[in-house]
C-alpha cells in the first residue's frame, strides 16, 4: 500500500516547509530537494523527523 494522495498534498518538509517528492522505488520515501533530505516511510507512516532523515 502507498500513502494516500490527500495526505501527500498536505505534507511538506518539516525543515524548510517546501514541497516533497514522493518516491516509491526502490523503497517508499519522501524527498526534499531544497534541504537535500530523504524521509523514510515505514508501514505507510512517513517519518518526518529532521534528525531521522538521510542526506543525499
Amino acid at each position: 500500500m502507498s500513502l494516500p494522495p490527500d495526505l501527500l498534498e498536505i505534507l511538506v518538509c518539516p525543515k524548510c516547509k517546501g514541497p516533497l517528492e514522493h518516491r516509491t522505488a526502490p523503497q517508499e520515501t519522501l524527498v526534499c530537494h531544497a534541504c537535500r533530505l530523504i524521509y523514510a516511510v515505514e508501514d505507510d507512516i512517513p517519518i518526518m523527523l529532521i534528525d531521522e532523515a538521510k542526506h543525499f
